[in-house]
């Protein structure tokens, strides 16, 4: 249990701050890190066939089916993710710069056909162009045009660098619309069913952020909500935004519309001069939760890096003497709590669920000990040629792990001291007030760690999104790229394993069926790739009950490694 301390004796703001850092690495930081708990890698082959250039099919091509495809499934399953990585004789470094490629593959009536077609953004457009790199993006710089002078060359690196449009993360929606997205404050609406692109959105026209998450949540009522940074003279700021329904009475626009977007709250950074990272955020039926994790931007680096001709990537570093600050919002007010509640140093990109319970709010998370994976993932580590090489790239990355974090959420003068502030029974995880430091309880038993911890989780989500609930999918990672599929029973922590030797599947998706009466009455989908045989793709249909193979979709295609994606509804 941590230890106490009663800050009502320390006058000093700035020791204060201090002291907690010290403190909170030195209390709350596990003696095994996550990495260490799973098995060390020993002779994993190659993957570099999962990150060279894709291909683009327009036109749909049908699928060979093997088993059964449910016939209630009608709709398309759309994927993104990196999928060319060269102009000319230019390449990219980083396995996140390539231009997005997205996928489709539509279901109807147990058929399947499959497309894909590269985004064409303004990053796309003007490299194809030039035939070179153009546009920098995460991990590459573009170097200057050849075609102009020395001091015309020396003096663009003085230009404030332009974002990136390459929006190769993720499928979101607002107002109905689909649109494809990265974390950079560009999207581009796209039609869900032929690929095309269409125009391209700036968050910055509609509220004053210059960023945005590829990972929007949906309420019930059909608003969408996300977060943005912004700064300015009086800060780095943190900020929810929430895009109203679809007005069912205002006339239908062939054109993107994020009016009435608005900002409902803004989170003051800790670290000024170093703000946080994220990729998403918590959101339950009543509120939000921002997670500052010690992943540091350095914003002095980032007005320098251009002039230094250094990538984005470059200004990012993992410092876990600044641990973790849950902020806590109530979504309908915007109101931030005035309680701080913090956490041993934790890396998290992904979020599994929240809900409220009893005065407490749950929070449960895919979470690793090293925030320094990130920068890691460069096509030269992803290329390694298999055995010594790809094992120790793969032994040196964080493993992530489910953990639950509990939140009391009546905490006022009036709470006593040292003490477990969570009275749950069925609860682990426990609270003490400092501020409130918070330790996390395991969703998982030790098999888990077998598959090498797991990423990409996914629920029922139209469902259970902010519920309580049951059952999570994810991928386990027995090597640099998932390698298996996990369902996950939160109640009794048993694991139902999808895995096969040479197959990486892509994060999975759920999709209930018609007439579900409970919560894992459905399928779950997902593409698999492989790097032993050549174009070799399929879509793999499971039970989502019992975690067996329905049925397959076969196309011969081979499909660079993707990010995510989500399912369409036909019908």
């Amino acid at each position: 249990r941590p230890v106490m301390v009663n800050y009502g004796h320390i006058h000093d703001a700035s020791y204060i701050t201090s002291f907690f850092t010290l403190l909170s690495v030195a209390i709350f930081s596990s003696p095994v890190s996550s990495r260490q708990r799973c098995p060390q890698a020993n002779g994993l082959e190659s993957i570099a066939p999962l990150v060279r250039s894709g291909e683009e099919i327009s036109d749909p091509i049908p699928a060979t089916i093997k088993g059964i495809i449910p016939a209630w499934i009608s709709g398309s399953f759309l994927r993104n993710g990196p999928g060319k990585f060269e102009f000319g004789q230019d390449r990219y470094t980083h396995w996140f710069d390539g231009m997005a490629l997205m996928h489709r593959f539509h279901i109807s009536e147990g058929s399947v056909t499959y497309s894909s077609r590269f985004l064409r953004s303004d990053s796309y457009v003007q490299n194809s162009e030039k035939n070179r790199i153009v546009v920098s993006e995460f991990g590459t710089v573009a170097t200057p045009d050849p075609c102009k002078n020395i001091f015309a060359r020396f003096f663009s690196r003085f230009q404030s660098p332009k974002a990136t449009d390459n929006a190769n993360v993720n499928f979101v929606k607002y107002k109905g619309d689909y649109y494809v997205s990265t974390e950079t404050n560009y999207m581009r609406r796209v039609d869900p069913q032929s690929l095309e692109t269409k125009e391209k959105v700036d968050w910055s026209q509609y509220i004053a952020v210059n960023s945005a998450t590829a990972h929007p949540h949906y309420d019930p009522e059909g608003a969408t909500y996300n977060m943005g940074n912004s700064y300015n003279k009086n800060g780095f700021f943190y900020n929810i935004i929430r895009v109203p329904p679809t007005d069912e009475n205002a006339a239908t626009e062939e054109t993107a519309n994020l009016t009435g977007a608005k900002v409902i709250c803004s989170i003051r950074a800790a670290e000024p001069r170093k703000p946080s990272y994220y990729h998403s955020f918590v959101m339950s039926e009543n509120y939000i939760v921002f997670i500052e994790q010690p992943i540091k931007l350095d914003l002095l680096k980032f007005m320098l890096y251009k002039i230094q001709g250094k990538s984005f990537n470059k200004i990012m570093s993992w410092e876990p003497q600044y641990g973790t600050i849950f902020h806590l919002v109530n979504r309908h007010t915007g109101k931030e709590s005035e309680v701080r509640y913090r956490a041993a140093p934790m890396f998290t990109l992904h979020q599994i669920n929240a809900f409220e319970d009893s005065g407490f709010l749950v929070m449960d998370m895919c979470c690793g000990d090293d925030g320094e994976v990130i920068g890691e993932f460069t096509l030269e580590n992803l290329r390694r040629c298999s055995g010594e090489e790809v094992d120790k790239f793969y032994n040196s990355l964080c493993r992530n792990l489910p953990r639950r974090y509990v939140l009391p959420l009546t905490v006022d003068e009036q709470t006593p001291l040292d003490q477990n502030l969570v009275t749950l029974h069925n609860y682990k995880a426990t609270s003490v007030i400092l501020q409130v430091y918070m330790t996390h309880e395991e969703l998982h038993n030790d098999e888990l760690l077998q598959y090498g911890g797991l990423e990409f989780p996914q629920i029922n989500y139209d469902q259970y999104n902010g519920r309580s609930y049951r059952y999570f999918y994810s991928c386990g990672f027995g090597h640099v790229f998932s390698d298996s599929l996990l369902k996950m029973d939160l109640h009794t922590k048993e694991l139902k394993v999808w895995r096969y030797p040479g197959l990486y599947p892509s994060e999975p998706v759920f999709v209930a069926s018609p007439k579900a009466t409970e919560e894992d009455d459905g399928v779950v989908l997902s593409v698999i790739i492989t790097p032993r045989k050549d174009k070799s793709t399929f879509l793999l249909i499971l039970d989502a009950k019992n975690f067996t193979e329905l049925g397959r979709a076969e196309v011969p295609v081979n499909i660079p490694s993707g990010t995510h994606g989500a399912f369409y509804k036909m019908g």
